[in-house]
């Protein structure tokens, strides 16, 4: 095994210790490489592009930086990645001083970017020709998840690889599935933003028609959140959408890049995505509102204004 082990039979706890590095710290990497220092008990070194970042990060949380990635994932057992799309990721991989470089035999790379799942695959035969694993490991939960550590985590891979790196990504999940071959873990978040997408746009347009017919919108949620249109996105922000505020979590900027992924993978396989093409659409329109950074409840906004 490539870190060290030891069982406590008390509490029947078996607690693992690995060297990792985490390269990307921004909302959602910060807190992740966070859990692995502090729930995982850890090695981490951090790399981060904005070197503060990654000095803040060792200030909460202690391990080390690294002036660059393959610095970072020298020696490492694990390296994680979490940056912003497949030209960020492979520039911290395979480009110039990129992990793989550093990484040594044995090592596997988990990528938890929503990226392409061509770039997944492109790093999966990258990491073998190192002698290296990769898993493809992108996840939901936004920054709460990230915050509190019970993300849902959608993996592509092997099964001895997934093996070997779920009890580390146990760290900061909830959930960890392997849905299948390198590439599956990015599609299965490609169907995760599709069902949002709508589920976002039906809960702002039965939100705005229910104040255009003058109904309490506190109390018809009440109602109808214990029925059949019950969901998270109803549950957690209902209130905040019915007061016109949308600063809390995913942002409609990495909601468009995550559907511009999505609908690029349709033209390839052939599916038909007239909803998610339609809401992408709506969301063009919040971010020339300003909206950039609104959370994706903010489709409502769009309504309002019209």
């Amino acid at each position: 095994m490539l870190y060290s082990c030891r069982h406590e039979k008390r509490g029947r706890r078996f607690l693992s210790m690995a060297k990792v590095a985490f390269i990307g710290l921004g909302v959602m990497g910060f807190p992740m490489a966070g859990h692995l220092k502090t729930k995982g008990g850890h090695d981490v070194t951090v790399y981060n592009r904005t070197a503060a970042k990654a000095d803040k990060w060792v200030a909460r949380f202690g391990g080390k930086a690294a002036a660059t990635p393959a610095e970072a994932a020298r020696d490492a057992d694990f390296v994680f990645t979490c940056v912003g799309n497949d030209d960020d990721l492979r520039s911290v991989t395979i480009g110039k001083d990129g992990a793989l470089s550093g990484m040594k035999s044995g090592a596997i790379l988990i990528d938890n970017t929503t990226a392409s799942a061509e770039v997944a695959r492109e790093l999966a035969e990258a990491a073998a020709a190192k002698g290296c694993g990769f898993i493809d490991a992108p996840v939901s939960g936004g920054q709460a998840g990230a915050e509190n550590g019970v993300l849902t985590v959608m993996c592509g891979g092997d099964q001895a690889t997934f093996d070997k790196a779920k009890p580390v990504i146990d760290a900061f999940a909830r959930m960890v599935g392997l849905m299948g071959p390198a590439g599956a873990g990015q599609l299965t978040k490609m169907v995760n933003q599709i069902c949002i997408a709508g589920l976002v746009q039906g809960l702002a347009e039965g939100i705005h028609f229910g104040k255009k017919a003058g109904l309490d919108i506190e109390k018809v949620i009440e109602v109808i959140s214990k029925g059949a249109a019950g969901s998270w996105q109803m549950e957690n922000r209902h209130q905040t959408m019915n007061e016109g505020k949308y600063e809390f979590g995913f942002a409609v900027d990495w909601m468009r890049k995550d559907l511009d992924i999505v609908l690029s993978e349709a033209r390839r396989n052939g599916a038909a995505l007239p909803v998610t093409a339609l809401v992408d659409q709506f969301y063009g329109e919040v971010q020339k509102l300003g909206g950039n950074r609104w959370d994706t409840s903010s489709l409502l906004a769009r309504l309002e204004k019209k």
